[in-house]
């Protein structure tokens, strides 16, 4: 039993200094440090690399941080791991609370912010943000396909960054046909 602990510790260059890990060593750490982000994903839950908030991004940082010192050999591999591990769990803990409240939510994450309100621009939030009126055209453009800023009920920034455009409802345009001579017209509404 000695011996195949003897034989991990020296696989993955326990008690090592960073100088004196070699290259399979360094290997068998990446994988190990892969498997162990990857177990450490399932069982806490991925949503914290879809959601791209501030909040979540802020992770992502530190837990690339001290994962690579896991490999590269700058940081103890058990170490690097349990911070690691706690990293998440702290960060998992943090999102419980905030869904928990509003107000912690708030300080955490900030709140959504609106840019344009039935078709007008407002300036101020605008400025907070520093969106140029060009800036807001090509969101407008690209996320709610429109070319006018006076067919949007409504931007905001949200806590992501992103900005979300809501259009007005449109009224829908009606066509009269007729057929032909004595017969009843036909109305299409347009959509």
């Amino acid at each position: 039993m000695d011996q195949l602990w003897f034989g991990l510790q020296w696989l993955f260059g326990a008690g090592q200094e960073a100088k004196d890990v070699d290259a399979l060593q360094v290997c068998f750490r990446a994988v190990l440090v892969y498997f162990f982000g990857w177990a450490i994903l399932r069982i806490c839950g991925n949503r914290f690399l879809g959601q791209e908030t501030a909040f979540d991004v802020v992770l992502g940082f530190v837990l690339g941080s001290v994962l690579s010192r896991a490999i590269n050999g700058s940081s103890t591999l058990l170490l690097a791991l349990v911070a690691s591990a706690l990293l998440v769990g702290v960060h998992h803990l943090l999102t419980w609370i905030t869904f928990k409240s509003q107000l912690l939510s708030e300080i955490f994450k900030g709140r959504p912010r609106t840019l344009l309100r039935d078709g007008e621009v407002l300036p101020e939030e605008m400025r907070r943000h520093q969106l140029s009126d060009g800036d807001l055209d090509e969101t407008l453009r690209l996320n709610g396909r429109v070319d006018d800023p006076h067919k949007v009920k409504e931007a905001r920034f949200e806590r992501n960054g992103k900005i979300s455009v809501v259009k007005k409802e449109s009224e829908p345009r009606i066509i009269e046909v007729r057929v032909e001579a004595g017969v009843q017209t036909v109305r299409i509404e347009i959509g």
